[in-house]
């Protein structure tokens, strides 16, 4: 793939989208690792696939801004004037905004691509696994919340609540990210990364004097 391209994209996004600690460069350049590794077993056009990659996170709100949800949706607006600069043909350009605007949890938009499909796996495989550990922990940190309950770490006697602790999002949503991967290598990719988790929040149940219910793996 085109390495003066993907520079130029690196370019764009660094000047344009407000990065935080788990949406920056980095982030950018492992989506787009992971969509070049899905995409090889697919037949997708890499030129729009790799736009979107480095572009869907233009428009950056964080986790509890009333507009996250249209998030995606601005971002693939603010793509289109980019990608028309880069020389895109008009249908890559479609394909890539719609991968883009489709490619958010919150937004609910359903993926009608392989290119879309194979962006939405790869952005949450990048949730999983251990760079999805150190972003839970980074995004609880900015948003001020704590990394467990400390009378009941794994919600056995409590519901579960994402928006006070760290923990309590692996079981609520991160775990459960396997099963709606849209393409196989994503489902592939994403079961080693679980595992990944499941030794770690062993190591960490053990540090602060507790046990993992047996119950938390039938999330994953």
């Amino acid at each position: 793939m085109s390495e003066p391209l993907r520079q130029k994209l690196r370019q764009i996004a660094a000047a344009e989208m407000a990065q935080d600690a788990a949406h920056d460069l980095a982030h950018l350049d492992r989506v787009w690792l992971t969509c070049h590794d899905i995409a090889v077993t697919m037949d997708a056009d890499m030129e729009p696939l790799m736009a979107a990659a480095y572009l869907h996170d233009l428009v950056n709100l964080p986790k509890d801004d009333p507009n996250r949800a249209r998030a995606s949706t601005l971002s693939a607006q603010a793509a289109v004037p980019h990608m028309q600069a880069l020389g895109l043909a008009d249908t890559q350009i479609a394909l890539a905004c719609h991968a883009i605007a489709a490619h958010s949890f919150s937004a609910g938009i359903e993926p009608e691509s392989d290119i879309a499909r194979i962006l939405r796996d790869a952005d949450r495989l990048d949730a999983l696994g251990a760079i999805g550990i150190a972003r839970t922990f980074a995004v609880s940190g900015q948003l001020g919340r704590r990394f467990y309950d400390a009378q009941d770490p794994f919600a056995i006697g409590r519901n579960l609540d994402d928006l006070q602790f760290a923990l309590d999002h692996w079981p609520k949503k991160l775990l459960q990210l396997p099963r709606d991967m849209l393409t196989e290598r994503g489902r592939q990719i994403a079961r080693t990364r679980v595992a990944t988790m499941l030794v770690f929040i062993t190591h960490f149940a053990s540090e602060i004097g507790a046990q993992v219910p047996s119950d938390w793996s039938k999330h994953a």
